[in-house]
């Protein structure tokens, strides 16, 4: 069969191409809150056709808006609540260290800068220094104050960017909650005419990989929230509950539980409850970290169906190439073509 080379024909296909082109570019900013609104869909969509579809008697608009209201009340009104919390501790950490500045450090150092292996006598004599003279002080201090300013706008940029990503996820949401069915059904005729009964194995090997991928995900942030809350209130640490919500999302970060955990073990142990402090670090080592290093592959292994291996390559892989996003798109991007490898060998097998 001969191909088409008429001008016609080429100016279709120029058309078509511009116009998928055309298409991306504008995506493009949004492809992260669109992608991530898709996993969430397909991971609610059960719960959504099962519960809230027939609370609003059928009608898919109105379930769409209680559905998006329901999220709104899970996902953006803590993030907005942590949001507040941050500031107001970037606020107290100003007004803490404010003496510092004016009137300068305590002559005395405290007990555990000494005892810090490798580091601790030189912290110890310049703390000693910083102390005594305020031009050493000032000297100490300036390099720092750049790179902090820059942190804390970077902090600021981060959150105010997460909400509005959140935001544009819940309103991408709400249509794929009214118009679900036709979705799905194009998903389900893109797939069958692309690869045929492969196509639509992938489809299916994709929905159980998101689901498996969040599963562990949801599952792991949960359980490190939880026991970091009982930590919490076992030690006596203030704010404990926004500290569990604020652990529940910074699980999804590698070593971000740290950073709440270790500062509550240096409040008690400045608060002179150096008792409650150690507790506090052995609580955080043993059992919260300890449910990031083997509940969370456990849980993403089963929900998906696939191997520790694939999901951990995944996982760190598909962070480093697509940022957060790539936390749900990297094992489903290694499933997919672990299906097609299994498929083409199966292929070749037969006589």
């Amino acid at each position: 069969m001969a191909l088409d080379t008429t001008p016609t024909y080429l100016a279709r296909i120029a058309l078509i191409g511009f116009l998928i082109a055309g298409c991306f570019a504008v995506l493009w900013p949004f492809i992260g809150a669109v992608l991530f609104a898709f996993v969430l869909w397909v991971c609610t969509w059960s719960f959504y056709a099962g519960r809230i579809l027939p609370l609003a008697q059928g009608r898919s608009g109105r379930a769409a808006t209680l559905m998006t209201l329901l999220l709104i009340l899970v996902m953006l009104l803590p993030m907005i609540f942590l949001s507040g919390g941050l500031i107001d501790g970037v606020e107290g950490l100003v007004t803490k260290s404010k003496p510092y500045f004016e009137q300068g450090l305590p002559a005395e150092p405290p007990a555990i800068l000494a005892k810090i292996p490798l580091f601790g006598g030189d912290l110890d004599e310049a703390w000693r220094r910083a102390a005594g003279s305020r031009e050493e002080l000032n000297r100490l201090l300036k390099p720092l104050v750049e790179p902090t300013r820059k942190l804390a706008l970077s902090l600021g940029g981060l959150v105010a960017n997460g909400l509005l990503q959140l935001i544009l996820v819940l309103f991408i949401l709400f249509f794929l909650y009214r118009d679900g069915d036709a979705v799905g059904r194009a998903l389900i005729v893109s797939a069958r005419k692309l690869g045929g009964e492969l196509g639509e194995k992938m489809l299916d090997l994709a929905r159980g990989t998101v689901i498996g991928v969040m599963l562990g995900l949801v599952g792991t942030a949960a359980a490190q929230g939880a026991v970091a809350l009982i930590g919490f209130l076992i030690a006596g640490v203030p704010a404990a509950l926004l500290l569990g919500f604020a652990t529940f999302f910074l699980s999804l970060v590698p070593a971000g539980p740290v950073l709440l955990w270790g500062g509550a073990a240096w409040w008690l142990y400045d608060s002179g409850q150096t008792g409650w402090a150690i507790f506090m670090v052995a609580w955080g080592v043993l059992v919260i970290s300890s449910i990031d290093n083997f509940v969370k592959p456990i849980l993403i292994s089963r929900g998906a169906g696939i191997s520790i291996a694939l999901i951990a390559l995944g996982v760190l892989g598909g962070v480093m190439v697509f940022g957060f996003i790539g936390i749900f798109l990297g094992p489903v991007l290694l499933a997919l073509g672990h299906a097609m490898i299994v498929a083409w060998t199966r292929e070749e097998a037969r006589p």
